[in-house]
């Protein structure tokens, strides 16, 4: 167990010990004895180089109570919402009348009282939480969430939105975990939102675990964002791809405090695919961090990661991607890039691509760029008669929306670039 040698393993501790009775007692045990063995992590651990979050996190906040009462929410166009509030799901604020055929919705809290072994070893994810020690606190203290199945051969018309936001007014902690499972050949669209509602010291440590079995196809669009300065966030996406499956993501951070958003991603059948795509925003102090594996645990199996980081004043951007190719998993094809555009002389950007290959026949490549706005580009418009203004804005609302232009929902990549278009318009000139 974890040495209770500062205050904050001394909270953590006593978290666990008001969460352990909540149901799933020999999972919760097993996920909080892979957090002890490590800690929280800090500059020392080479995943967490770049983001201290053992300094983020002296004092854990303690977990906050079930929410009470309606609130008013910000919802995606066009999509049948599931809402956890304060870590607690709310049937009361969510669309479930609305929800398509094939389509069953459980929350966490229920499944996780009734112990079901098949749902709860797909809950555990023990092979990312013995890499992970926040994926293994998430599993040891997670309050709620949203299981979600959709049934094998459907194909979804309807976007669904899983909201997840925090509304309390001091300082508190929330930790939900959802599950999204796709049957054979299933096709959806789902949309992941993580918001605030206050501006107060709040930790947020969310897990979504998505499980696309072979031939399965999902579009998974990531909104990220928050008030004020002293949010931290970490969202974790834990991603098991069968044969043939299809796994799209999109992702706009809008930084807010320290939010860091990572991805394990592993490729488990033949001809699996997987596209990680995502814009940061970040200024004034906000740390806004990416990162991401991708295994390739099979053969012929294809990865794109595009990611565009925009940084202004003193902001932090990070992002640190790896490809793994396993021994067998000949014939894979994997492609990783990062840029970022830096807008002052304060903003830092942290890159730190890697390949792991252990195949010889494979086609991997990395790269990641990072410097200031094209000085030609923004003559070539002021020329014209373009504000100095207007034209970096132009010029940044391009280069951010290169990452959302393989998004087919028309409705979806208009809501991205507008707020893009309203992060743009807050700036100081």
């Amino acid at each position: 167990m974890i040495k209770l040698a500062t205050e904050a393993d001394t909270a953590f501790s006593a978290l666990f010990e008001t969460m352990k009775s909540k149901g799933a007692a020999s999972l919760r045990q097993a996920a909080w004895e892979a957090f002890a063995a490590k800690g929280l992590p800090n500059r020392r651990v080479e995943a967490w180089h770049y983001t201290d979050l053992k300094a983020a996190l002296a004092k854990p906040a303690p977990i906050a109570p079930a929410p009470a009462g309606a609130a008013e929410l910000p919802a995606a166009p066009g999509t049948v919402r599931l809402v956890t509030l304060d870590g607690v799901f709310r049937a009361d604020l969510s669309d479930l009348a609305a929800l398509p055929e094939g389509v069953k919705v459980q929350p966490l809290r229920e499944a996780l009282a009734q112990g079901a072994p098949g749902v709860m070893a797909l809950v555990a994810s023990d092979d990312v939480q013995a890499q992970d020690p926040m994926v293994a606190m998430n599993a040891a203290l997670m309050q709620d969430g949203v299981i979600l199945r959709i049934a094998a051969g459907v194909t979804l018309e309807k976007k669904i939105e899983l909201a997840s936001y925090v509304s309390f007014p001091e300082a508190k902690s929330s930790f939900t975990r959802s599950l999204v499972i796709l049957g054979k050949d299933a096709k959806a669209t789902i949309v992941e939102t993580a918001g605030a509602l206050t501006a107060a010291p709040a930790q947020d440590n969310q897990t979504l675990i998505v499980r696309l079995a072979s031939g399965a196809a999902l579009d998974l669009v990531t909104l990220a964002s928050g008030q004020g300065d002293k949010l931290v966030r970490v969202m974790s996406l834990l991603a098991h791809l069968d044969e043939g499956a299809s796994l799209n993501s999109y992702a706009l951070i809008e930084g807010a405090g320290l939010l860091r958003r990572q991805i394990f991603a592993r490729l488990d059948g033949e001809r699996a695919k997987v596209a990680l795509n995502g814009a940061t925003l970040a200024r004034g102090r906000q740390h806004a961090d990416t990162t991401l594996v991708v295994d390739h645990a099979f053969p012929n199996g294809e990865s794109r990661e595009a990611f565009r980081n925009i940084i202004d004043e003193q902001g932090t951007g990070v992002f640190q991607g790896k490809i793994v190719v396993r021994p067998h998993a000949q014939k894979t094809d994997g492609v990783m890039q990062s840029k970022a555009i830096l807008l002052s002389d304060g903003a830092t950007m942290n890159n730190k691509p890697e390949l792991e290959i252990f195949a010889d026949d494979v086609q991997c490549g990395h790269g990641a760029t990072c410097g200031r706005l094209d000085k030609e580009q923004l003559f070539y418009l002021m020329a014209r008669g373009i504000p100095r203004y207007a034209a970096e804005s132009l010029l940044i609302e391009g280069f951010a929306n290169e990452a959302f232009a393989g998004l087919e929902d028309e409705t979806l990549r208009g809501y991205l670039v507008e707020r893009i278009s309203s992060w743009l318009a807050a700036r100081s000139k």
